[in-house]
């Protein structure tokens, strides 16, 4: 089961889940801040909106194509 860092905190999840996935898991499902201070989540699942657009090791990635991976951190508040 790869366990990954979400926004600071550890997080365990079954082989093959999303980092979209996660979020909801382990977080409170966004993805992003917006301009405007709102949190954003992810929408359409299949990387078309961007809307889940989050850092993952220091790279921008859309965490709806992008399964988790052990020692993976990802950013959501940057």
């Amino acid at each position: 089961m790869p366990e990954l860092t979400l926004d600071g905190s550890p997080l365990r999840v079954a082989p093959g889940t999303t980092v979209a996935a996660a979020l909801a898991l382990g977080g409170d499902g966004s993805s992003r801040t917006s301009v405007s201070g709102e949190r954003r989540a992810p929408l359409c699942g299949m990387g078309i909106c961007q809307e889940c657009r989050v850092n993952i090791d220091g790279q921008r990635r859309l965490a709806c194509q992008t399964l988790c991976q052990d020692g993976m951190h990802v950013e959501t508040l940057a």
